[in-house]
């Protein structure tokens, strides 16, 4: 089973992508922010990290930047879900390391679709 990690401050879109995700048989964890977030993949690191920009305490693009930066940081697939879709954003997130980027709402077909473009299926 492969290891998804939600990473948003909205508990409502957690839950959501966490059951997109299950349906799809991941294992799901989350996190409300980078840093929750950068600790848990110090922890143990997910094959896949669905990734929110705007978020308090450490936001998206700084979380990636620490993630890539560290040990096995450059094994998960970041995809960016977020409601930053200018082309600036985009640009700074796949320089960052980002391997895809969603605009939110999403939903099952989009996430799945983003997920075979990546490799993941």
């Amino acid at each position: 089973m492969k290891s998804c990690l939600v990473v948003d401050d909205s508990k409502v879109v957690r839950m959501v992508a966490r059951k997109i995700l299950e349906e799809l048989d991941f294992k799901v964890s989350e996190a409300a922010d980078g840093q929750l977030a950068l600790q848990a993949c110090l922890a143990s690191m997910p094959e896949v990290i669905l990734l929110d920009w705007n978020m308090p305490v450490m936001n998206g693009i700084e979380f990636l930047r620490a993630l890539r930066a560290s040990k096995g940081g450059d094994a998960p697939k970041v995809v960016f879900c977020t409601t930053e879709n200018d082309m600036a954003h985009i640009q700074e997130a796949i320089g960052a390391g980002a391997n895809e980027y969603i605009m939110k709402p999403f939903d099952s077909d989009i996430i799945q679709s983003k997920l075979s473009q990546i490799g993941i299926f």
